[in-house]
């Protein structure tokens, strides 16, 4: 019988260790960027001018750092406990960034905070069903308040809980699977508006130059 695919936990446990040797350096945040071209599409203005906002995904932690260094009090959420340990290393000494291990999915539904931004960057929102995920965000945004979220923009025909394979783990031959969610951008605007969100934007950024791949980005807000 196949094996079930590993929980994006799991995944990002066992793969980020492995993907050099020794501990990697400390990353210095650079610009708040959605899409993954350096320089291209918007910037942090997509969160309008919030006190408080929560990430789901921080991976590396960088995003949310510089949005503390910006005065927003951010609490990060990440269900991989070396992503989190590592965070929380690197950036002890920054004021304002809290950063939590739990499932983003766990920690909306017995978190009682609300918060004016929730946002994810090529993070959770990517590997969670939405259908589970949407409702319990629109729950914990402040009145007002705005979901922004972006991920590559979803292949032809590519659309639903699709597999992510990768062979990583110091050389070997083993193949490690994650689920992660793509919708069409009319397909997410219907998904955040049965889930309680007003005024979608879902749209995708064509890439630069001759790049191949553009990003789905997607704002709503709850009224």
């Amino acid at each position: 019988m196949p094996r079930p695919p590993l929980t994006p936990a799991e995944y990002w446990d066992l793969y980020k260790p492995h993907r050099g040797e020794g501990e990697q350096p400390t990353p210095e945040p650079g610009p708040f960027e959605w899409t993954q071209f350096p320089g291209h599409g918007p910037g942090p203005e997509l969160l309008g001018a919030p006190r408080t906002v929560l990430e789901l995904g921080p991976g590396e932690g960088a995003d949310a750092v510089h949005l503390a260094r910006r005065g927003i009090e951010v609490t990060a959420v990440d269900f991989s406990a070396f992503q989190i340990e590592r965070a929380r290393r690197w950036w002890a000494h920054v004021p304002g960034v809290t950063f939590v291990h739990a499932d983003a999915c766990d920690f909306l539904l017995t978190e009682a905070t609300e918060y004016d931004a929730i946002y994810s960057m090529w993070g959770a929102v990517w590997f969670t069903d939405p259908e589970e995920l949407l409702p319990l965000v629109a729950k914990r945004l402040a009145p007002g308040g705005v979901f922004v979220f972006s991920h590559a923009e979803p292949g032809p025909d590519a659309y639903g809980p699709q597999q992510m394979r990768g062979k990583w783990l110091e050389g070997r031959e083993r193949e490690l699977t994650v689920l992660r969610w793509q919708y069409t951008p009319d397909a997410w605007a219907d998904l955040l508006k049965r889930s309680g969100f007003t005024h979608v934007d879902a749209r995708v950024v064509p890439p630069p130059g001759d790049e191949a791949l553009g990003t789905l980005l997607v704002r709503a807000a709850v009224a």
